[in-house]
């Protein structure tokens, strides 16, 4: 993993933590323990998914940087894909209570994608080799000396 992509991964956990921290104490105080085990594996969802979804598209896009925009498309739609079933299957679940996983699914997922916007334009890291370019000396056809 380079060192800026570290950098937009750690920036992601620091936004969201404040968050799903949030979302544990609100869930815990509106709807008991039953709220805390909901925002708990709420908050294990999106760690889970989003930073899975994070090293997939590091991962995919080491070797062939031109997928980069393709493959974070799909891996977005994958995520959100994968948060909403989790929705679903859990909607009815007796052991937590639903409305609190759901919010604090929801809270810290919309924060971690926020913050993985933000330090992603912050991290300004080149798409395009500046030291690919014609040499000097080069013809505009080919090589020096060709």
């Amino acid at each position: 993993m380079l060192s800026s992509d570290a950098r937009i991964l750690r920036g992601c956990a620091l936004v969201a933590t404040p968050v799903g921290i949030l979302a544990l104490v609100l869930s815990t105080v509106l709807a008991g323990s039953k709220g805390l085990i909901g925002a708990l594996v709420a908050l294990a969802v999106v760690v889970v998914v989003f930073a899975g979804g994070f090293a997939a598209l590091m991962r995919l896009t080491k070797d062939k940087p031109q997928l980069v925009l393709t493959g974070g498309l799909l891996v977005y739609a994958v995520q959100m894909l994968l948060a909403g079933v989790f929705i679903v299957v859990f909607k009815h679940a007796s052991f937590f209570n639903g409305k609190a996983f759901g919010f604090s699914l929801l809270a810290t997922l919309l924060a971690w994608v926020g913050g993985q916007v933000w330090f992603t334009l912050k991290s300004k890291t080149l798409y395009v080799d500046p030291t690919a370019g014609p040499k000097p000396g080069d013809k505009p056809g080919g090589k020096a000396g060709t």
